[in-house]
């Protein structure tokens, strides 16, 4: 089934989470950062940070916060058994630190499809704030659906 492309522009629930320093270490453990600026208060201070920053891939994890973040592709009748990762990007404004409020409200930027259908893009932009509205990052996701039996 093709992915309507009336789709774009498509605002998704935002998400708010309190940035919590043991997630911060918990994270930066689990990508491997051996970089003590991401896991101990002293060195981050050391380095200009008020708290512990937050590793350059974690705003990625907030919209996993949502009860069922995919819903969106399931409303737009995607089978989830054939989702694939396709492409992340990350442009950063300001660093996220340990007790920041932040809030990730992703809109749904373009459709696309390629091979004769047999593989279709959702494209997926996220702007990251702080409570006080102040920019923290822009997050671009691609999620690349593939449609077995077309194209062939």
């Amino acid at each position: 089934m093709a992915v309507d492309p009336a789709i774009i522009g498509t605002e998704l629930p935002a998400t708010t989470l309190t940035i919590d320093a043991g997630r911060l270490r918990f994270f930066a453990k689990a990508i491997g950062e051996t970089d003590p600026v991401y896991t101990d208060l002293d060195a981050a201070q050391a380095a200009g940070y008020r708290d512990l920053p937050a590793p350059p891939t974690f705003l990625f994890s907030i919209e996993l916060e949502n009860p069922d973040p995919f819903t969106f592709l399931a409303a737009a009748g995607v089978d989830l058994r054939f989702v694939l990762h396709g492409e992340q990007s990350f442009v950063y404004h300001s660093a996220a630190v340990a007790g920041d409020v932040l809030t990730a409200t992703p809109r749904i930027t373009d459709v696309y499809s390629k091979k004769g259908g047999a593989l279709e893009f959702i494209v997926k932009e996220t702007a990251v704030t702080r409570a006080d509205g102040a920019a923290v990052a822009e997050l671009k996701s691609v999620i690349v659906v593939r449609n077995p039996g077309v194209g062939k």
